[in-house]
């Protein structure tokens, strides 16, 4: 889009990442070519969706001075473990807020793992406190690095706001450029959506770059009005620090909830069903958090004929590797001696 001035970005991810096709699964489901935007290739152990946005907030992070990066998010946060190796990486350092929801295993596995590795400071609360305490316990560990004489910056669960949001316009400005390669016509575009600051980045660079087609957010938690609400508070704050104008409606933001499950970070079989079924046929890796999910209510939604005025959707990747090893024991692979 001719105007649109990006903020300063740190360059801290492998993109732009490809688009590929699913040649195999698409045949066998008999709808849309389904392509994928493979984000779960951003970089290697920082991979995922969240290091495009965090490219953008710690770049304002450093800008105002920051030596200390405070964030949040469920043991086996995705965002918490980019945070904690990026931060680590550019000599900063970082303090997770954990919710253990009871799936905390000791030995630490998974994305839990690598904040460790990292050097991550890791302070572990149970559901319950967490949730009802989350602002105050942030505002006391800011306080705590404030009166030790560092300068902390907050980061919002998922880097999800007005800073994060800027990563998935410039993902939006990339698939521009690979749907033109491709030489489709793409009739949505798909993603999971757990923060809400990417489906915010990329409703808004949807419209600035005049995708022609709409988004939408398969939940991996909360309600469709909780995300509605979310993203649309996400798009006012990046107005607020851009000052852009974009067009775009909160009637734009377009939420599937009927995938969610159990509960947030828990699959069903039918997930893990998935995950093994796309692994095998097309060797694309899922999680069982969000992008196993999320992937899961498009084949259901395909499967269902919803989607059969759409020749090529896109599927955004937003990795989860790790989060997938956390939980291995779901797959049903286990052997005893032979």
């Amino acid at each position: 889009m001719a105007g649109l001035v990006f903020p300063p970005r740190l360059a801290l991810s492998q993109t732009p990442t490809p688009l590929q096709p699913l040649d195999r699964l698409s045949r066998q489901l008999g709808g849309p070519r389904i392509w994928v935007k493979r984000d779960d290739l951003t970089e290697c152990a920082a991979s995922g969706n969240k290091i495009r946005k965090l490219e953008y907030t710690l770049a304002a992070a450093l800008a105002d001075g920051c030596d200390t990066l405070i964030t949040s998010g469920g043991v086996q946060s995705n965002h918490c473990r980019a945070t904690a190796l990026l931060g680590a990486r550019l000599g900063l350092k970082v303090h997770l807020i954990l919710r253990d929801e009871g799936d905390y295993q000791n030995p630490p596995v998974g994305n839990l793992l690598l904040d460790y590795l990292a050097g991550a400071e890791v302070s572990l609360y149970p559901r319950q406190q967490y949730v009802a305490e989350h602002q105050q316990l942030v505002a006391e560990w800011r306080a705590s690095y404030v009166r030790q004489g560092r300068k902390p910056w907050v980061i919002p669960v998922g880097a999800s706001d007005g800073y994060g949001v800027w990563g998935y316009i410039g993902c939006i400005r990339e698939l521009e450029a690979d749907i033109a390669a491709a030489a489709i016509h793409p009739g949505l575009i798909v993603h999971a959506t757990g923060s809400g600051g990417t489906q915010a980045g990329l409703t808004l660079g949807a419209r600035l770059f005049n995708i022609g087609c709409p988004v939408l957010g398969i939940a991996v938690c909360d309600s469709e009005q909780w995300f509605r609400d979310k993203v649309w508070a996400d798009i006012q704050h990046w107005r607020q620090l851009s000052g852009s104008r974009d067009g775009v409606e909160k009637t734009d933001i377009r939420v599937n909830d009927r995938y969610i499950g159990p509960g947030y970070g828990v699959a069903s079989e039918e997930v893990f069903a998935t995950i093994r079924e796309v692994a095998a046929l097309e060797g694309l890796l899922l999680d069982p958090v969000y992008s196993g999910k999320a992937f899961h209510g498009l084949v259901s939604e395909i499967r269902a004929g919803n989607l059969t005025s759409a020749a090529d959707v896109i599927f955004v990747h937003t990795g989860g590797l790790f989060g997938l090893l956390a939980q291995g024991e779901q797959l049903g692979f286990s052997r005893g001696p032979r």
